[in-house]
């Protein structure tokens, strides 16, 4: 499992020329599920990301958690994070879970954020998806478990 997350101003997720949803102060969650996830991981993925502290405080310090600051997620599933590029120049997409158990998870990864009393959006999975994003800092942070 993987996730790319960053601090945002704002993010939206357009599909079809349409807003399909879109947020404003908080964090843009990239997720992935590879093969061989287990549904256990989406517990770790799910304290971590509620509970890191990436926004400034009164002094400027990364203190604040997404709760703490009472900011929003968008979250989008994004299988191309399992890529394999070693190889050749066409990346390797073997690492990703198959669609079926992978929506499965990410449904189950959305539900339990949701359950921390944040504003959770979500993209479409599977939909082609155009995110537009103005990354706060820039800050972005990659996690794999």
């Amino acid at each position: 499992m993987k996730a790319v997350i960053q601090r945002v101003k704002n993010a939206s997720v357009t599909i079809d020329n349409e807003i399909y949803s879109k947020i404003n102060t908080g964090m843009l969650v990239l997720f992935c599920v590879e093969n061989g996830d287990t549904p256990d991981k989406i517990d770790w993925f799910v304290q971590k990301i509620s509970s890191l502290r990436f926004f400034e405080d009164e002094n400027g310090k990364m203190n604040r958690s997404v709760t703490d600051i009472d900011g929003e997620i968008l979250v989008v599933s994004q299988f191309t994070l399992a890529a394999d590029c070693k190889k050749g120049t066409r990346p390797s997409f073997d690492n990703a879970e198959k669609p079926d158990i992978a929506k499965k998870m990410y449904e189950q990864f959305v539900e339990k954020l949701k359950t921390k009393n944040l504003s959770v959006k979500t993209g479409l999975f599977a939909a082609m998806m155009e995110v537009a994003l103005v990354n706060d800092g820039p800050v972005t942070f990659v996690l794999s478990r």
